[in-house]
């Protein structure tokens, strides 16, 4: 889909809601978590993170620091959990995505997701990657868009005659591959990944890691990782969190943002500097 289709298309998805402040042409989506709430525990707060279209921005930190949350709050993921709320604004082209009239499913088809746990449905190959386009009632040739979506996650060679073979027989960098494929079925522009690797040996490690940077040619992505070493490899951008234990629970907020060459070899603040040091994790 090109930029011009793109942003028609955009105010369909999310049922024309207004446009809010014009943001940077740069930016695709603009993140301001002031607070977010899980019951009466605050789990993020003073988190600005904007994400840069055709870029990967890595968010790093200690366990409980927040990543994962701030990162589902991009495409409501959180929704799934009813005692979610937050105070601030996620702005996707301009457009509010929290608004009373989105539909978060119509939301997520623009907004994809990959899991830390490589998850394909019980069903073929072929249903996997076309799950989504049928959800979305695509019109258009099924068989190619499955073909095109597996050979963009660099898995058609590998199973292109096996299609009817369940999704469960692979391995699991390619069920992750398969489930990138499912994920960019749908013609998304941002792609949120988290720790999609974790789950994997080496091998296939790198061979996620080399298709990141093959497919922000085309898409934004957003990747929790707790791998430094990989959001040094991959990242454009990397936000760092911290872990607020001064009132006695765990709040993780966003402690410094920049270019990774400049967080990793040069970072502004005192716990940026520790982290990176692996004085903590």
């Amino acid at each position: 889909m090109n930029a011009t289709a793109e942003a028609m298309a955009i105010p369909t998805a999310v049922n024309a809601v207004p446009t809010t402040a014009a943001m940077p042409a740069s930016i695709a989506i603009d993140c301001k978590l002031d607070k977010v709430f899980y019951g009466d525990f605050l789990a993020v707060r003073d988190s600005h993170v904007p994400i840069e279209k055709g870029k990967i921005t890595g968010f790093i930190g200690p366990s409980g620091c927040g990543k994962s949350t701030v990162l589902r709050c991009l495409n409501r993921m959180n929704d799934l959990i009813k005692i979610f709320r937050f105070q601030g604004h996620v702005h996707f082209h301009g457009q509010d995505v929290y608004a009373r009239n989105v539909d978060p499913v119509i939301l997520r088809r623009y907004i994809g997701m990959v899991f830390q746990q490589p998850n394909p449905f019980t069903m073929s190959i072929f249903d996997n990657v076309a799950f989504g386009l049928r959800l979305n009632r695509f019109k258009g040739n099924l068989q190619e868009q499955v073909e095109k979506s597996l050979r963009r996650a660099a898995l058609w060679d590998e199973v292109k005659d096996k299609l009817n073979n369940s999704g469960l027989s692979l391995s699991g960098g390619q069920q992750q591959r398969l489930c990138i494929a499912r994920a960019i079925a749908t013609e998304p522009s941002i792609l949120l990944m988290d720790e999609p690797c974790s789950a994997l040996d080496p091998v296939a490690t790198r061979r996620i890691e080399e298709l990141m940077i093959e497919l922000k040619a085309k898409y934004t992505i957003a990747l929790v990782t707790h791998n430094m070493q990989q959001a040094m490899r991959v990242a454009d951008k990397t936000a760092f969190f911290g872990v607020d234990i001064s009132k006695g629970g765990r709040t993780g907020y966003l402690v410094e943002m920049g270019d990774t060459q400049q967080i990793f070899e040069n970072p502004k603040e005192d716990l940026t500097k520790k982290y990176i040091r692996g004085e903590f994790s």
